[in-house]
């Protein structure tokens, strides 16, 4: 029987996270010259790590499309400067891409296939709608092989609700409230400024920096969010203030086994 071997995350660097659509920060940008970038940071930041000894990089995209598409792990890697002779794939598991692209790398290594993984993840949403250009086979609802809600997030995240019960719409709204405090906090104490790389980026003002996550409110409060529409149902407990938001970014990790030095 084969002895796994231990994993190490040894880094993660993260873009802003622009706001989706042409208002966005990242509108102009591709989403693999986001990645690139990051990817980039990432090899700066561990110089230390001779880039051709990365076994392979796995990169994540719910809409494997346009600028996000091809294999994304191969294109993100050789745009990125790295050796011909470093492997990419892409993966695809919607919202939980990039963490199934990090443990994916860190199954590789825990297998002995592979010493050192770079993995993340990539969402140009302002260009690439989830369900953008995707064709359902009208047999998923002929046959009632999936209930038509559980094609939609919005839908979804209602039914677990109904699911579990304890789950309130107080509580959502409260959770979302303290999440924007939080990383608000975490933006001012500097926590951020160690994770988030900055990158020039062009826009319909020219160029700037998107150094800052733009839909952060750290002026929200249950007051004004309790009130706000259930666009999924009526009366529902899922509003615009207790979903994530539409975002573009990318983030990118490295992992290596625990044999190395």
């Amino acid at each position: 029987m084969r002895e796994l071997r231990e994993v190490y995350f040894v880094d993660g660097v993260r873009s802003a996270f622009g706001r989706a659509g042409p208002k966005g920060v990242f509108w102009r940008t591709r989403a693999d010259d986001m990645a690139v970038k990051l990817v980039r940071e990432l090899l700066r930041r561990n110089d230390s790590l001779p880039p051709e000894r990365i076994d392979d990089v796995v990169f994540a995209a719910t809409a494997q499309v346009g600028d996000q598409g091809l294999t994304l792990g191969r294109d993100v890697a050789l745009l990125a400067g790295l050796p011909r002779t470093v492997p990419g794939f892409a993966v695809d598991r919607m919202c939980a891409g990039a963490l199934t692209a990090i443990t994916t790398g860190a199954g590789e290594i825990a297998m002995g296939a592979a010493d050192v993984i770079l993995a993340g993840g990539v969402e140009h949403m302002g260009r690439h709608p989830m369900l953008e250009d995707v064709e359902y086979n009208p047999r998923f609802v002929a046959e009632r092989l999936i209930d038509p809600s559980a094609a939609t997030m919005g839908q979804t995240a209602e039914n677990l609700h109904d699911r579990f019960p304890q789950l309130t719409k107080d509580d959502a709204d409260a959770y979302a409230v303290r999440s924007h405090h939080r990383l608000a906090e975490a933006w001012q104490n500097g926590v951020m400024r160690e994770t988030v790389v900055p990158m020039s980026v062009f826009t319909e003002d020219g160029w700037r920096e998107a150094d800052r996550d733009e839909f952060l409110r750290p002026e929200t409060s249950l007051d004004a969010i309790r009130d706000l529409s259930t666009p999924f149902r009526p009366g529902g407990r899922v509003t615009a203030g207790n979903s994530a938001g539409l975002t573009d970014g990318a983030s990118p990790s490295r992992s290596r086994a625990s044999s190395l030095s």
